[in-house]
């Protein structure tokens, strides 16, 4: 027995070993943890029980009957725990055939998929990989097949999450572009269909894989990653963060952690936020950070579209998503991009049944060709479609401007919203005054005296909260140092809301 008990050691040993001392060090050489390494940073100390420690591959192709098996095959599995919250996470190898994968790493990845959506608990990927091991050809190919398929099935109902920490070229990507949120590392990770040396040879095009696909790039101009950070820890620390605002599934119910943050808080800084020149901007991250619990916010998509602000925050120790126009950014407009982001965040709160808390400061849709051109009128009716499809409780407070069909779009009572407040700034009207006076009195254009005085006519008529609040579109005007008490009483009410919806297969966006 003791003897069999050594040997399963030893196993074990060479198998934690991955791809030897020399690929070890080489990772650590480029600024990289190895796959074990990340995996016992993510989750709680001495919780990781793993799947599937020696499987290997069973490829004959191409010299691979007669190359070194490792076990594990270039990816580590298992499950364990984040503060106490059981997950599930697959992390890739570098050390072993560049983390590429063959049909047995795939079918790894897929019991870990299969297990998590079982258990119904969180999965994460940690991805450094060079794609399909191309000496297994179409079995590789099968097996990105088989893990999408889990990837969608999982959608909406557990949580998934993705880390790219190296390379994720070609069919690598797909994967954890189907999950709801992807982070990068800084100058260690990029993603892309095609790399450099393909570009080169079909477009003539000259490109590095950072100026191609890094975390600079898929963060801030493409979307595709929802965060970067500096390093393979920070990373992992983040993440740890995240996943304690969300629920396990889809019907668990938001996380709640003991708060020692007064509920009926009053911040009378609030009362002088909004500036007197109605073009001035503010910082609407100040508003955020001093409604929620402990200025705790943690931000989705903060390079990208920064005109609008996506993120989870806790109110009397629960989870929310918030989602804000940014007035220090093009004075806080939608566009095509704030459109997408906001959109997608509030499909994911939605699933998930994280309530909503909408700040609303909105000049409008941006103008110009470039927009149209670019499918602003899709772009905006996805967000439109997003909350008006979304049956969690939904808190809406406009703070300053709320013109045009912005303001139907930013969750108003109109769409659905339950509880909609103003602040005694807010101005909400089809346009500003000045430009719906030049429309409407175009006979007086040249008389400045009379353009002003149709002006004051055109604020005190509609720039005021008061006129919405008349029709029953906004519940109440507040006190802005009262907003946090406001808020967390609306939630405490919605805390049972229910909305029947009429049967159906599947809604159709318009992605």
């Amino acid at each position: 027995m003791k003897d069999i008990i050594e040997q399963l050691e030893t196993r074990r040993a060479n198998a934690r070993l991955g791809g030897g001392e020399r690929r070890t060090k080489a990772q650590h050489g480029r600024g990289k943890l190895t796959a074990r390494e990340r995996i016992d940073l993510l989750l709680d100390d001495g919780s990781f029980e793993e799947f599937d420690m020696f499987v290997e591959h069973r490829c004959v192709d191409f010299g691979m009957d007669k190359a070194e098996k490792i076990p594990g095959d270039g990816v580590v599995t298992g499950w364990g725990t984040v503060n106490g919250r059981t997950v599930f996470v697959f992390s890739k190898d570098f050390t072993v055939l560049g983390g590429s994968l063959s049909d047995t790493h795939a079918a790894k990845i897929v019991k870990v998929q299969e297990m998590a959506l079982k258990v119904r608990a969180p999965i994460i990927g940690l991805f450094d990989a060079g794609g399909a091991r191309i000496q297994e050809g179409v079995a590789a190919l099968g097996g990105y097949g088989e893990v999408f398929l889990r990837n969608v099935r999982a959608s909406g109902v557990i949580p998934q999450i993705s880390v790219i920490m190296g390379p994720c070229a070609g069919g690598d990507v797909y994967s954890p572009a189907m999950t709801d949120f992807i982070f990068m590392v800084r100058d260690t990770s990029y993603m892309f269909v095609t790399g450099p040396e393909v570009v080169k040879t079909v477009t003539n095009e000259t490109v590095t894989s950072e100026e191609l696909g890094g975390a600079k790039v898929h963060s801030s101009k493409s979307s595709v990653a929802d965060g970067a950070f500096d390093t393979d820890v920070d990373a992992l620390l983040q993440v740890r963060r995240l996943i304690d605002f969300l629920p396990a599934n889809c019907e668990d119910g938001v996380p709640e952690v003991p708060s020692f943050d007064d509920a009926n808080r009053v911040d009378t800084s609030l009362d002088t936020l909004i500036p007197d020149n109605p073009n001035k901007p503010y910082d609407m991250r100040e508003l955020i950070t001093k409604v929620i619990d402990e200025a705790d916010f943690f931000e989705i998509g903060t390079d990208f579209a920064r005109n609008i602000i996506t993120g989870f925050a806790r109110l009397e120790g629960r989870s929310v998503g918030i989602v804000a126009n940014q007035p220090m950014v093009l004075a806080g407009v939608l566009d095509s991009d704030a459109s997408r982001k906001a959109a997608r965040f509030v499909r994911f709160c939605d699933a998930f049944n994280i309530p909503i808390v909408t700040f609303v400061d909105v000049p409008g849709f941006l103008p110009g060709v470039a927009q149209e051109h670019g499918g602003i009128i899709k772009h905006g009716a996805k967000l439109l479609f997003a909350f008006s499809q979304a049956t969690v409780p939904l808190v809406t407070v406009i703070t300053r401007k709320a013109f045009g069909g912005a303001y139907v779009v930013m969750s108003s009572k109109h769409i659905g919203s339950d509880m909609n407040y103003a602040w005694p700034t807010a101005q909400i009207a089809v346009m500003g005054a000045k430009g719906a006076v030049e429309i409407i009195f175009r006979a007086d254009t040249g008389d400045a005296d009379a353009i002003s005085e149709r002006t004051r006519e055109y604020e005190a008529r509609f720039l005021s909260p008061f006129v919405a609040a008349e029709r029953g579109y906004i519940d109440e005007v507040i006190q802005p140092h009262s907003t946090r008490r406001r808020i967390t009483r609306a939630l405490a009410m919605l805390r049972n809301k229910h909305v029947e919806r009429p049967k159906r297969k599947h809604d159709n966006i318009p992605l």
